[in-house]
């Protein structure tokens, strides 16, 4: 997710994509997860879903898109599918001709122009927006950093995963394809850092066999922005998420909280 400057008075908007494929050591789906580059000031050697802010660039292309609809949810899209390209190198959310190298040189050239727009042209392809199924919307309001993202969750499918995936090496220093049930027991034994979304994330992916029952249980879940509240009530202060939202733990003790 890239950096950009802002407050706690200026969400910024963001988009995330968690990618499914068919599990490779056991009957559970796995999800590509990034961890970032310690020096980056948000989420800094988290693992995290690929992801990033939304860009201007991205409000041009959904506006020059005629798709109709909510512009603002379709440049939420971009954003999932450009950051996803970036930073693993994964064609997600693009119909046309590609193979490995030409998604190769689909990346570079991303990485090169910053834009999403001149690479569906150079390379004729379009946008496959239907591939992205909103997930969830956190929105960390209060907060004690200095930047405020507001995320939009999405899920994509990438059937048998049987493609290549290198790391950007800029945000990210390292990806890896894990089931949500593995990579929470890897947080619980101090092999990666998660933040208080991602692992609640975490816990509600490892419910799913699935692909399909992931999105079919999306698709029934109304999505609301979700914003962690500290309770003070009781004998430990807590953050919690509402409980209507679809997670199945709703709350954890503030002290053992990752803080971005």
């Amino acid at each position: 997710m890239s950096d950009n400057p802002g407050t706690a008075d200026e969400p910024i908007p963001a988009a995330t994509l968690v990618i499914f494929r068919q599990g490779r050591t056991g009957p559970d789906p796995e999800l590509l997860m990034v961890v970032r580059s310690r020096s980056m000031s948000f989420a800094g050697g988290m693992a995290v879903f690929p992801g990033g802010r939304v860009d201007p660039a991205d409000r041009e292309l959904a506006t020059s898109f005629g798709a109709g609809g909510d512009l603002d949810e379709t440049a939420h899209r971009i954003a999932a599918i450009r950051e996803t390209l970036e930073e693993t190198g994964l064609a997600i959310g693009l119909a046309g001709e590609l193979d490995a190298a030409r998604a190769a040189a689909a990346r570079a050239m991303l990485l090169n122009t910053q834009a999403l727009a001149p690479v569906l042209d150079h390379f004729a392809l379009s946008l496959d927006l239907a591939a992205l199924t909103l997930f969830a919307r956190w929105l960390p309001l209060g907060m004690k950093h200095a930047r405020i993202f507001d995320t939009r969750f999405y899920l994509a499918d990438l059937g048998t995963g049987a493609v290549d995936v290198t790391v950007d090496a800029t945000e990210n220093t390292h990806l890896f394809w894990v089931s949500a049930k593995e990579a929470l027991a890897m947080a619980e034994r101090q092999k990666i850092s998660v933040i208080f979304p991602t692992r609640r994330n975490l816990e509600r992916l490892a419910l799913f066999p699935d692909f399909a029952s992931a999105r079919m249980h999306a698709n029934a879940t109304p999505v609301q922005p979700i914003t962690p509240q500290v309770d003070t009530s009781g004998d430990v202060p807590m953050l919690r998420i509402p409980e209507d939202a679809g997670y199945p733990i709703s709350s954890e003790p503030l002290t053992s909280v990752q803080r971005a």
